[in-house]
């Protein structure tokens, strides 16, 4: 596509260059008198030349439109894989609205300079050689001043250039911090219209606009100065040079003919430098969303696959051994979510972790996915440090259902099968009746082809729950991970989300982030978490003979009866 395009710009190119000469043998030889059918000759010529310009200009205009339309597709597709990557240390301290704004505005900024930009450059750049070319043939004295007045024209549009791109890049900054503030509002709109904050809502978005139309419109103040500036140094360069030629003309030096001919090459090289000065806007225009969108490429995700991985061995046995572990959040050095914690999770054993918030429960979990990396210690998954595996072998051995289920705006079955690719709908529904889903996804409209909105809105909490639980079962893996799956629904949800749970337990390593009574009685052992040390770990039974912070959390959270 790339020689299609450039061939259709040397077409055009050249066909445009013929011009001059064609209007110099007109007025030469057809106005001189010596042969009056020239003139019909030449215009039928100038029709032709018209042609083959226009069918070049066409398939120009597709290919380079093409070809930006395919850049700025690859560049999205690039930019969201490398996202997808990163760790979640990097989500901490980006905003995802603003990102959003990179992947989309950004990118459709490039698009421009990828498409028109260059191939009209490409073009100007022809022109502007091979009226240069022609105009030295033409006339070498007029070309010398036409090359003395260049560096006067060039330099300051290249100055001028880097203002233009400074600028745009606080546009595109301005933009972006709109686009994050309205993706926030928007997607919490529920809690938004129930503080009455819509009115605060849109005056905040409002201010953002405007500094961001006042950031746009300096980029644009600066844009338009550059293509002033460009006409009218290369007016007053033409005027200066026909003025020139025109003495010669007087003289008897040279013919009309052929100062026209000169004079149209330099009109073509003027409008092309001025073609270029606008180029040259837009790609300094692109240029600063492009340094936003190298910002995000150069983002490096703290947590990689290690270059020679070890292998997890087959078939899984869903061990985990924490060994001395200690670790704080990137965000919070100074303070440690975890200190020397150490325990082990046998094979098909249900462990249960309580504790007070904050006592870094689901710190633990984010340690065995390898969302970070512990400052000391080893955490192990079937004998393999987690650190030493494959991250998509690793993250296969583990379901998670989590206390807020999150769903997508898709179908009810895509939702059940996220993760799972390749799952048939028989497995699906499967997975469905498992997770005691299957007969309310039936009395919905389409059933499983139900579309859902965002986050699931439409459903219940329970249902919500329930889709997680089916997508974990059809997941199977081999550890399941469930972080206070059921601590926010009500009896009757909480009931058939518990069925499900203890269904897809069987034969597999759990653990069990919880509050309810109910649900760490089922486990075989409890952990204990206090400010991020393990301070108890037993039985129901025993931990409540202790006197100790298992005891105080059951009496004042999980029952009135929890004592007894």
């Amino acid at each position: 596509m790339i020689a299609a395009a450039l061939l259709a710009l040397i077409v055009a190119a050249v066909a445009t260059l013929t011009v001059p000469l064609a209007v110099r043998r007109m007025i030469d030889l057809g106005f001189s008198g010596i042969d009056p059918e020239l003139i019909d000759k030449y215009f039928f010529t100038l029709i032709g030349i018209g042609m083959i310009l226009a069918l070049a200009s066409a398939v120009r205009f597709y290919c380079v439109n093409w070809l930006g339309e395919r850049v700025v597709a690859d560049i999205r597709r690039d930019v969201f894989k490398h996202l997808t990557g990163l760790s979640p240390a990097f989500y901490e301290v980006s905003h995802s609205g603003e990102v959003m704004s990179r992947l989309t505005a950004d990118t459709t900024q490039i698009k421009a300079a990828a498409s028109t930009a260059i191939s009209q450059a490409i073009r100007n750049i022809l022109l502007l050689a091979g009226a240069g070319v022609m105009m030295v043939v033409t006339s070498p004295k007029l070309s010398l001043a036409v090359l003395i007045a260049i560096p006067f024209i060039v330099l300051p549009l290249v100055a001028y250039g880097r203002s233009v791109r400074a600028l745009s890049r606080h546009a595109q900054d301005t933009l972006a911090q709109a686009s994050a503030y309205a993706s926030e509002s928007l997607g919490q709109v529920r809690v938004l219209q129930a503080f009455t904050h819509e009115k605060a809502a849109a005056a905040r978005f409002g201010q953002a606009v405007e500094r961001s139309f006042d950031a746009a419109n300096e980029r644009t103040k600066a844009r338009a100065g550059l293509t002033a500036i460009a006409i009218f140094l290369v007016f007053v360069s033409v005027v200066g040079v026909l003025w020139y030629g025109a003495q010669d003309v007087m003289s008897g030096a040279m013919t009309g003919g052929r100062l026209s001919q000169f004079v149209l090459y330099a009109v073509l090289a003027a409008a092309a430098v001025g073609g270029l000065s606008e180029v040259w806007g837009e790609v300094s225009q692109a240029t600063g969303a492009a340094e936003r969108l190298g910002e995000l490429l150069q983002s490096q995700s703290q947590i990689k696959s290690p270059a020679h991985p070890k292998k997890l061995p087959e078939p899984p046995r869903g061990e985990i051994d924490f060994r001395d572990v200690c670790f704080a959040y990137p965000l919070r050095p100074e303070t440690g979510a975890l200190e020397h914690i150490s325990f082990q999770v046998k094979t098909g054993e249900r462990v249960a972790i309580v504790g007070p918030s904050g006592a870094g429960k689901t710190t633990i979990f984010a340690l065995l996915l390898r969302f970070y990396d512990p400052s000391r210690g080893v955490v192990e998954i079937d004998g393999v440090p987690v650190n030493e595996a494959e991250l998509s072998d690793l993250r296969s051995r583990f379901a998670l259902v989590p206390q807020e289920p999150a769903l997508f705006a898709d179908t009810i079955a895509a939702n059940i099968a996220y993760g799972a690719d390749g799952a048939t709908r028989s497995e699906i529904l499967e997975a469905a009746k498992t997770a005691f889903a299957h007969d309310f996804i039936m009395a919905l409209p389409q059933g499983y082809d139900t579309m859902l909105g965002e986050g699931g809105v439409t459903l219940s909490a329970g249902q919500r729950q329930r889709i997680a639980v089916a997508r974990a079962v059809l997941r199977d893996a081999p550890i399941l991970l469930l972080d206070e799956a059921t601590s926010a629904l009500d009896s009757e949800s909480e009931t058939l989300v518990q069925r499900a749970l203890d269904k897809i337990m069987e034969g597999r390593t759990t653990l069990v982030i919880a509050h309810r009574l109910a649900t760490v009685m089922r486990a075989d052992r409890i952990i204990v978490l206090d400010q991020g040390r393990l301070v108890e770990e037993g039985t129901h039974r025993s931990l409540m003979e202790r006197q100790g912070v298992y005891r105080r959390l059951a009496t004042l959270q999980f029952a009135p009866d929890a004592a007894e």
